[in-house]
């Protein structure tokens, strides 16, 4: 548990470092329009961090804390881990994109 909590706070420490920075930037840009769309990327980038991160953490505190919980859950939660971060990465991306939005949408509705 250690290095997990370790390893994740050191990440977590300096994405969090590297986004301060690349808003700082960002900010500085004097654009509107390109500050819209580097902020617009980067709430993408945002998104597919905790995409990754969020089953990780759950993963690791139930297979810690959860002893007493179901193997059932611990399956789940494994299999949560391996298939929401790659199957909702291009759903995080495919959303900003607009010819993408409106061909899901024209499925979907019509």
């Amino acid at each position: 548990m250690f290095v997990i909590v370790s390893t994740v706070g050191v990440d977590s420490l300096l994405i969090l470092l590297s986004y301060a920075l690349i808003l700082h930037t960002v900010l500085s840009i004097a654009s509107k329009a390109d500050r819209f769309k580097a902020l617009n990327t980067c709430v993408s980038h945002i998104c597919a961090v905790l995409l990754f991160y969020t089953p990780m953490i759950g993963l690791s505190v139930i297979h810690r804390f959860g002893k007493q919980a179901s193997h059932l859950i611990q399956v789940v939660m494994g299999f949560v881990y391996l298939l929401v971060p790659p199957v909702m990465n291009p759903i995080v991306y495919g959303v900003k994109t607009k010819q993408i939005r409106d061909r899901v949408t024209h499925a979907f509705c019509h």
